[in-house]
């Protein structure tokens, strides 16, 4: 049965302040919500338990993406679609712009959000790989100031995180020196187009005469958060991209990752892929 919207109260202070005043006089009162994407379809299912909800999807204090010669910096209310078009993003992080086009349709690329696609935490959402892999950092910001974590910390477990309930995901921010990286992405769902992940990878090498110096590996729907593979960076760091190398990864892989079964695939099957796409992106390194 669907839920009854009279029964849910929404307001929409003017500003970013406002906002934190609110969070700050009593932040069990209010959620916030951005897109709503993801609110949308528990309404539809009834399985909403708060009633009172803050948006925040007008605030242009946190719809910026702002390009400097060291790093971008993405307002956790800039939607997908605004992430898909910008030119520098495409350029310098091709794996954050190719989430953008995978989260969802059209429609909902329109509306939905980075910072609602992380502070929904969900293990299967498609902006987080690529996050972990660029190391990017979180600001997070309340009435009483703001504080700045690796975004590798911010996951604490299913569906929980480091946010406070007076505080608001500000921005994320991603260094500008991946030029020279070979950069490996794929998604596998259901079908090609807004499918729910079930398994997916985020990768960048750099390579100096065929020995991987650098390497990070985010992974979706693996483990219960979003999560880097350390151990299996750890594997192939230092060493050509050979076969025997490809084993290790392969071993180093299914020590880590801790898949589930649920409605969209099994746990034996999402180990299965994630190592299949693990070598398939460590063959081309090997050109």
């Amino acid at each position: 049965m669907r839920s009854n919207v009279a029964d849910f109260t929404l307001i929409a202070p003017p500003t970013l302040n406002a906002t934190l005043e609110i969070l700050a006089c009593d932040s069990s009162l209010y959620t916030p919500i951005a897109g709503g994407t993801e609110l949308m379809v528990a309404l539809s299912a009834n399985r909403l338990a708060q009633k009172n909800f803050l948006s925040i999807k007008h605030l242009t204090e946190l719809r910026f993406i702002d390009a400097t010669p060291d790093a971008i910096t993405i307002g956790s209310g800039t939607t997908f679609t605004d992430i898909r078009r910008h030119a520098v993003i495409a350029t310098d992080l091709p794996l954050l712009n190719q989430a953008a086009s995978w989260t969802g349709s059209i429609a909902n690329q329109n509306r939905g959000t980075l910072g609602g696609n992380i502070v929904n935490a969900s293990p299967a959402a498609d902006s987080p790989p690529a996050l972990l892999a660029y190391d990017a950092t979180v600001t997070l910001v309340s009435a009483t100031g703001t504080r700045t974590i690796p975004y590798r910390d911010f996951h604490l477990g299913y569906k929980k995180t480091v946010l406070r309930p007076d505080e608001l995901l500000y921005s994320i921010k991603i260094k500008r020196n991946f030029g020279g990286y070979i950069t490996y992405t794929r998604k596998v769902g259901t079908r090609n187009a807004q499918a729910i992940s079930k398994v997916a990878l985020a990768c960048l090498a750099l390579l100096d005469n065929g020995v991987v110096r650098d390497i990070r590996i985010g992974a979706a729907s693996l483990h219960e958060t979003p999560i880097r593979c350390t151990a299996t960076e750890q594997s192939i760091l230092n060493q050509p991209s050979t076969p025997s190398t490809i084993a290790a990864a392969r071993a180093a892989l299914a020590t880590e990752v801790r898949p589930i079964d649920d409605i969209r695939s099994t746990a034996k099957y999402r180990a299965a892929v994630a190592a299949s796409l693990l070598e398939e992106f460590l063959r081309t390194l090997s050109g």
